[in-house]
């Protein structure tokens, strides 16, 4: 898809619910409120503000009801993902959004809700890297990338990845030049301290005493992906 003319303006929305990562959602939100010529609503099930998974609290614009039709969506992941991937009212609002939208764009697990309103059939896409093994239960082609984008759906691997997929949809939504003055305004030149980032990267022990300390959302997920994909047994054939 070709950048789209500055002249059109843009809608873009952000789902947010409760014990969501807020970094899945601000991280992205930085760049994407920043398009030019572009709105950002902040949409939820309803106008309660949302407080995150370490306890930061969020006030929606709107709710899925008054949502309008969205040029891209917005799907964040975190803990609460379990939850929502269960709420019909969520789900067939990403439906009715995805048949629309240039782009859906998911953020970490925000791509097992995804996967739970049935949007990764036949797609390629990425998550966290601990949740990496539930995607093709979804019906997806799991790719431990930072940022995989399969025609109008983007999806960014764990939480700080949510910033490179949502300049790498500026560049799509608005050319390469407005995303590079994007991530110049940002500073966005990451230099950490510690090369930990990945299971690859980080020291054994690193890696053991964090997959413990996420074993039971990683295993719930798995199980829920799982009957998925045991109810949905002839759609992913």
């Amino acid at each position: 898809m070709q950048e789209i003319s500055e002249s059109r303006h843009l809608t873009i929305g952000g789902l947010i619910f409760p014990d969501m990562d807020q970094c899945d959602f601000t991280g992205p939100f930085e760049v994407l409120s920043r398009i030019p010529n572009s709105t950002f609503f902040t949409i939820s099930k309803d106008k309660q503000f949302v407080r995150d998974m370490r306890g930061l609290q969020i006030i929606p614009d709107m709710t899925v009801e008054e949502a309008p039709l969205l040029d891209v969506l917005l799907v964040p992941g975190g803990y609460g993902q379990e939850k929502i991937s269960t709420d019909e009212v969520i789900l067939a609002f990403i439906r009715k959004q995805a048949k629309h939208a240039m782009y859906v764009f998911s953020v970490c697990t925000g791509t097992l809700i995804c996967g739970a309103a049935g949007l990764l059939h036949g797609r390629k896409a990425t998550t966290h890297w601990a949740a990496l093994e539930a995607l093709p239960l979804y019906g997806a082609t799991a790719c431990d990338d930072r940022v995989v984008i399969d025609g109008d759906f983007i999806s960014a691997g764990g939480v700080t990845s949510g910033i490179d997929g949502a300049l790498a949809l500026a560049a799509l939504l608005r050319g390469d030049r407005i995303a590079k003055e994007l991530q110049l305004y940002m500073a966005y030149d990451p230099r950490p301290p510690f090369d930990s980032g990945t299971p690859l990267k980080a020291p054994e022990d690193v890696l053991k005493n964090v997959c413990a300390q996420i074993q039971g959302i990683t295993e719930q997920r798995l199980s829920s992906a799982c009957k998925y994909a045991s109810l949905n047994v002839n759609v992913l054939k």
